[in-house]
């Protein structure tokens, strides 16, 4: 899903890996960038740039996080419902908390939930710690995550019946 909203993306680099590659010359340096884009309300996207230079990679990595945006359903600044992410090895468990409680989280995990505009969650991780498995376990969360408007029209019912 292209994002199309006007509003202000705010951007931060999650991770900076250098990466080399050995040829009969010697060895080529280029880096990799995890971007994070996310304009606080609901929206969130994720992307990797490679360049051989750190600002290019990053200027790569926010053009990709803008083109897979996703749209999180947020709840009185929390989640409405308790969710696990998983990605490969990493398995991130996000649980809705009171107002006043903040972003309960680690590294990554911190900067997407920040960026998509949850200012009260829990969080554990659990597994890999790699940034690029916990960024996407964490999107993988969030894309599960339901509105109580979606469950009421999936069950035939008002919102205030569910509630």
């Amino acid at each position: 899903m292209a994002y199309t909203s006007n509003e202000e993306l705010q951007e931060k680099v999650i991770h900076i890996g250098r990466v080399s590659k050995t040829v009969k010359g010697g060895r080529n340096m280029r880096f990799a960038a995890l971007v994070i884009v996310g304009d606080g309300n609901g929206h969130v996207g994720k992307g990797i740039g490679k360049a051989a230079e750190v600002p290019e990679a990053i200027r790569k990595g926010v053009e990709e996080a803008k083109k897979n945006i996703i749209e999180v359903p947020v709840l009185n600044g929390t989640i409405p419902h308790a969710t696990v992410g998983e990605f490969s090895a990493s398995h991130i468990i996000m649980k809705p908390a009171k107002s006043g409680t903040g972003v309960i989280a680690g590294g990554p995990v911190r900067a997407v939930c920040e960026l998509a505009g949850i200012t009260d969650i829990r969080t554990k991780s659990i597994g890999s710690n790699n940034p690029n498995n916990m960024v996407n376990a964490t999107m993988e969360g969030l894309k599960g995550l339901k509105s109580i408007e979606e469950v009421a029209r999936v069950r035939g019912k008002s919102v205030e019946e569910i509630r």
